[in-house]
């Protein structure tokens, strides 16, 4: 028998992760399910698609480490650095508004007194979420923008369209932190460009996110966990 992902649509290895993580995100606030059970799905079933489909298109090996966690941290200091310099930044109308919303916290305030929960929190963003968006924004649309027959294309091609149309809908991803988020993706953008390894994208996505937790946790900064 044939091997599960050989009968799939290219596509799905790249996109199916992130379509579970998103329909989660729509439908898990229906369910009303206490913190630590909604969080450990939240880990389990994109971690489940993500094995199933994804595993033949997978690269954890990064090509430059050490330049890769350079610039996961310098993303980080991207991310948080207006709003340390400028405290009413995020109270702008920019970032206050009907179609970005604004930033709060959407977990339940127990969450933020509950160890367990911050781990699984942090888990999900540090180890689950840069591989699935990863898989998605750079290993799938930055290709397939610039070519529906994205297999045909390497991993890091440049293709000006292609390239500003994913850093974009990566930073309307982020919602009231837009800007950071166009800031960040136009970072990555660049650094699959350079470095054309996939493992490189998800360590220095990783280590952004690892980055941010700490800040979040150890400064009571929640805003930043939507």
């Amino acid at each position: 028998m044939r091997p599960a992902q050989s009968v799939l649509h290219p596509a799905v290895p790249y996109v199916g992760p992130f379509l579970v993580f998103a329909v989660l995100l729509a439908v898990m606030p229906q369910f009303a399910l206490p913190p630590r059970p909604a969080l450990l799905l939240w880990l389990i079933l994109p971690t489940a698609a993500t094995v199933l489909l994804s595993r033949g298109v997978l690269q954890f090996r990064p090509a430059r480490p050490l330049w890769s966690i350079a610039l996961g941290v310098a993303v980080f200091a991207v991310w948080v650095g207006p709003d340390l310099l400028w405290p009413a930044w995020r109270s702008s109308v920019l970032f206050r508004n009907f179609l970005v919303g604004q930033a709060q916290p959407s977990l339940p305030a127990e969450v933020f007194a509950d160890p367990w929960s911050i781990a699984l929190r942090t888990a999900r963003a540090v180890l689950l979420v840069p591989v699935i968006e990863e898989l998605f924004w750079r290993g799938w649309l930055m290709r397939w923008v610039a070519d529906p027959d994205f297999r045909k294309l390497p991993l890091g091609h440049y293709e000006p369209r292609s390239f500003w149309i994913a850093a974009v809908l990566f930073a309307l991803e982020h919602g009231s932190f837009w800007d950071v988020g166009l800031a960040a993706g136009v970072i990555y953008n660049w650094w699959m460009i350079r470095t054309k390894c996939l493992g490189d994208l998800i360590l220095a996505h990783a280590v952004t996110n690892a980055c941010l937790c700490w800040f979040i946790a150890a400064g009571g900064h929640w805003q930043y966990w939507p």
